[in-house]
């Protein structure tokens, strides 16, 4: 099994920037892909931004131009670089693991980080 913790949420007034990571430790062999998730209180969990199996990125279209998904191979870590941050950008946001792919819905994907609540004030 492999573990994803993701640290770097907070509170920030809106136009700001946070940037997010997650680190994955454990059984991490079987992960190929990794990515970004949010859920906001009343919404369903939805896809913000992923790298695919080929190593190409795909961002959902209210944050592209602001959000920014890196990684880094070496240490088996992701990170969500957020700027000109909007209220409607405030919800939990869960990082996310898997064998093959990432995709708009969260079911049946293999690991889930803990979440980390990011709040974006007016």
């Amino acid at each position: 099994q492999a573990q994803l913790v993701e640290s770097g949420g907070g509170l920030v007034q809106a136009g700001g920037s946070l940037r997010l990571s997650c680190q994955a430790s454990g059984s991490i062999g079987n992960i190929n892909v990794m990515g970004w998730y949010r859920q906001a209180p009343g919404k369903q969990r939805e896809l913000v931004a992923a790298f695919t199996r080929a190593g190409t990125t795909k961002y959902t279209d209210s944050v592209k131009g602001r959000f920014t998904i890196s990684r880094d191979n070496a240490k088996s870590a992701v990170y969500l670089q957020m700027n000109s941050l909007k209220t409607e950008d405030t919800a939990v946001y869960y990082c996310a693991a898997d064998t093959n792919y990432l995709g708009s819905s969260p079911v049946g994907i293999d690991y889930w980080g803990q979440g980390t609540q990011v709040t974006v004030s007016s």
